[in-house]
């Protein structure tokens, strides 16, 4: 197996993590917000590396986790805000969704391995 570290990897990219709860049977609302309002507005924006949408499973609910890249925390202050750890959580998004974190968290990038298979 030949691995090879991301490009990311060990540059000091910062991680954006988000979490909000939809219910089983809003369970279409949330994706199709993040896919198309949130990724074309976050394209556009300087500092944007990459964003991800996790799903698990959690009793009544399904939890839709965001996973967003940065170069800088300046570049989500432009996006977030004076206050970087609120969340931006906008009416689609909280009509789509039964609850949500009020705040996100930020993560600097220690390493980040991928596969060339």
């Amino acid at each position: 197996m030949t691995a090879s570290a991301h490009p990311a990897s060990g540059d000091g990219v910062i991680v954006r993590i988000w979490h909000g709860w939809a219910s089983r049977d809003q369970l279409d609302g949330y994706p199709a917000h993040f896919r198309n309002r949130v990724v074309p507005v976050l394209r556009e924006l300087d500092g944007f590396r990459e964003a991800t949408l996790l799903r698990r499973e959690d009793g009544a609910f399904v939890e839709f986790t965001v996973l967003t890249a940065w170069t800088s925390m300046k570049a989500i202050s432009a996006f977030a805000g004076q206050d970087p750890s609120k969340a931006v959580v906008e009416p689609e998004a909280v009509a789509a969704l039964d609850h949500f974190d009020t705040h996100a968290t930020h993560h600097q990038t220690m390493a980040n391995e991928t596969t060339n298979r």
